[in-house]
């Protein structure tokens, strides 16, 4: 039922004096100021909270129709969720061509300077639409383009590769991560039974494993994330000339993610920690952006490395080929109803725009097909591309007509192709030249593209360890030290099948020989023979690019530091800590042990952003605790006071501290470090980072 705008109110009419000077109060009946209701069709509605029945106490009316409508719709608000990718979040924005790739490809949305309207989708992939944001999981990071040519969707993931080789295993996968058939649990985490059966059975999926056991899995923010595209698409020119392409998205603030601790500390404070850090941003005009860059090869290039390029649980070094910047994208809006955006938008890898085309990747070839299958059955429709988030923004027209809610009204005769109505001065529908449609282009893919129709996998495809071992490579001391304790995590949740965590520590053999006795020994199992390879791995130079400690930036931009305070603070320094953070880019958020916030030093009142119990410092990338001596010793019998800082050191953030602060510090176990400073100039300088020499002597599984 809608409001209307255009009626006024009806004359106030109650049973009783309850309902009068309330001004809308609706306890029998409405008030006369409250709005006027209608059905669904227009029609004024009298009375919104009572059912029509036989006398006051009798039974309800069959003929109510405006109850039957009211709970006919709110029986049927809920569509189907996504199999995967349940839980998401979106926003709007524009994506600016940056730089003229139009001998690459003859796409519009890649001119110089064109600006495209985006729709961009976030997701976890495991869990439910009723799960938590910060799970250990991959990211989904899908982008619709509606260009002037149609609209394009960048279908990907903040991971450039994935666990499998072929579609035809995407049911295994999925049913192997989700909460396993016969319990129901547990939900939205791969730490399980099944899914590490599946996986220790599966050696294509170790590269996949090793991002996934990696801090890639716990971001800090949607972003601060990486996309990619995932699969080896084609860029093709103005003459039909084609060449291979991967798609990456880089953030403007840089990486940035949690750790273990922290992430299952933030599902207890702030379940919808991603969504609202996103939506906040957007609506303060912190406007995220990311830069879009391709890696472009040829058939050549593609012949001459030791993995195949169709092959998904690969990538290609940005040592190798770097990436190219082509464009900026910005979210500059938030949805306007959740539902009918963020939930009705439906992704297809199919829609694609002359100038882009597919490769032969057996992954991507599946996905082509259920993508549009699935969207017929979650949105119940084969008209789900009239739904405002899915149009295109450009004309489009075809002979596909009617179907279940076809809201279109095409004219005249002809709902067919060809015809000569429009000769006889009739409607005869969409008439555009073939000319500037799509059209597949030929580009070879190596000597085993053509030939018999077969169900197998080029020789290449059985290459499983050389890239996980290049990932593995390529971290730093610490990054490899939460893959190893995450493996442990993980394989120590295997209950019920003793031989798991024996037969996927064979495989990590083939990764790294002192990854895999660090997990043995943190399971407590001798360490197994190594698993045959299928394909002898072979070595490759490590990768800065696949390190997030390598490339995050020593910033604050973006940030939000979490100020403590209590009364009697300082307001001289507070005033100076807080002016500091925001001149280097960050929230200042500030925490005092009582809702209305603390009384300062100067007898004035501080209003607080959240209280003590329900702001702790994982919501924070670095926390000032500003406090007096008799604030610190009121504190010090505050068990939340003492887990903040606790949790702030322990998840090696900055430490800020007044002198009087101190003792809270020594309770909570804070040790002096290159973090724990005063809040001056150096406080602002150790927030924009972690500290992870800090960590050894924290925690650590293996």
């Amino acid at each position: 039922m809608t409001q209307s705008p255009s009626k006024t109110a009806p004359p106030k009419t109650t049973l009783n004096d309850t309902t009068q000077g309330h001004g809308g109060e609706t306890h029998q009946q409405a008030s006369g100021d409250a709005p006027v209701l209608t059905t669904n069709h227009g029609m004024p509605i009298s009375d919104n909270q009572n059912s029509l029945k036989s006398g006051a106490r009798g039974p309800t009316l069959l003929e109510d129709f405006v109850l039957r409508e009211k709970i006919f719709h709110f029986d049927h608000e809920r569509i189907p969720e996504r199999i995967v990718h349940a839980r998401g979040t979106g926003a709007h924005g524009v994506f600016e061509a940056t730089d003229d790739i139009s001998d690459l490809s003859k796409a519009a949305v890649f001119t110089k300077g064109e600006k495209t309207e985006v729709f961009v989708r976030f997701s976890t992939v495991a869990g439910g639409a009723g799960s938590v944001d910060t799970p250990r999981d991959v990211r989904g990071f899908a982008v619709k383009f509606y260009t002037r040519e149609g609209n394009w969707d960048l279908v990907g993931n903040n991971i450039p590769v994935f666990f499998i080789q072929d579609a035809i295993k995407f049911p295994d996968l999925v049913h192997a991560v989700k909460m396993e058939a016969d319990r129901g649990y547990p939900q939205a985490g791969s730490a399980h039974d099944t899914f590490w059966d599946w996986a220790s059975l599966m050696p294509e999926s170790t590269h996949m494993l090793m991002w996934a056991m990696s801090d890639r899995t716990l971001p800090r923010s949607l972003r601060m994330i990486e996309g990619f595209g995932v699969h080896t698409f084609k860029l093709v020119d103005a003459d039909g000339g084609a060449r291979f392409v991967k798609f990456h998205w880089k953030p403007k603030l840089g990486l940035q993610s949690t750790i273990w601790d922290e992430a299952l500390k933030l599902q207890a404070a702030d379940n919808d920690y991603h969504r609202r850090d996103l939506f906040e941003a957007i609506d303060g005009g912190d406007f995220p952006e990311w830069e879009l860059g391709i890696q472009v090869f040829d058939q050549e290039f593609a012949d001459a490395q030791p993995y195949d390029v169709l092959d998904a649980t690969k990538l290609i070094p940005e040592e190798d080929i770097p990436v190219r910047i082509i464009g900026k994208m910005t979210l500059n809006r938030n949805v306007d109803n959740f539902f009918a955006e963020t939930e009705q938008v439906a992704f297809l890898p199919t829609n694609i725009v002359p100038g882009i085309d597919f490769s032969n990747d057996p992954l991507l070839q599946g996905r082509l097909f259920s993508y549009l299958d699935t969207q017929k059955s979650r949105l119940g429709t084969t008209n789900f591309h009239q739904i405002p988030v899915n149009a295109p923004r450009c004309p489009f027209g075809n002979f596909q007509r009617d179907g279940i809610m076809q809201t279109m009204v095409p004219k005249g005769r002809a709902n067919y192709e060809p015809n000569s109505l429009g000769e006889h001065g009739e409607e005869a529908g969409p008439r555009e030249s073939a000319a500037k449609g799509f059209g597949t282009t030929n580009l070879a893919s190596g000597p085993d593209e053509q030939g018999d129709k077969l169900r197998v996998r080029a020789e290449l495809f059985a290459d499983h360890y050389s890239q996980a071992r290049l990932f593995y490579a390529s971290q730093t001391k610490n990054e490899q030290a939460h893959i190893a304790s995450s493996f442990v995590f993980e394989l120590s949740k295997v209950a019920d099948l003793d031989q798991v965590p024996t037969r996927m520590v064979a495989n990590l053999r083939n990764v790294d020989e002192d990854l895999a006795k660090r997990v043995a020994d943190g399971l407590n199992i001798e360490l197994p023979a190594k698993a045959e390879a299928a394909r002898a791995p072979v070595e490759m130079k490590p990768s800065d690019k696949l390190s997030i400690h390598k490339n995050m930036k020593a910033t604050l931009e973006g940030r939000k530091v979490g100020v403590l305070i209590a009364d009697g603070t300082d307001a001289g320094e507070l005033d100076t800590v807080t002016k500091a953070i925001e001149k280097a880019g960050a929230t200042v958020f500030i925490v005092a042990p009582k809702v209305g916030g603390a009384k300062l030093s100067n007898g004035k009142m501080r209003k607080a952003d959240g209280q003590l119990a329900g702001s702790p410092s994982q919501l924070f990338d670095a926390v000032a605790i500003v406090l007096s001596e008799d604030g610190t010793q009121m504190l010090l019998k505050e068990a939340a006071a003492v887990q903040f800082a606790m949790d702030a050191f322990g998840h090696l953030k900055a430490i800020g501290a007044s002198k009087a602060a101190k003792p809270l510090l020594d309770k909570a176990g804070v040790e002096a470090d290159a973090g724990v400073t005063g809040t001056g100039d150096d406080f602002i300088k150790a927030a924009a980072t972690r500290f992870y020499d800090r960590e050894p002597g924290v925690r650590m599984l293996a």
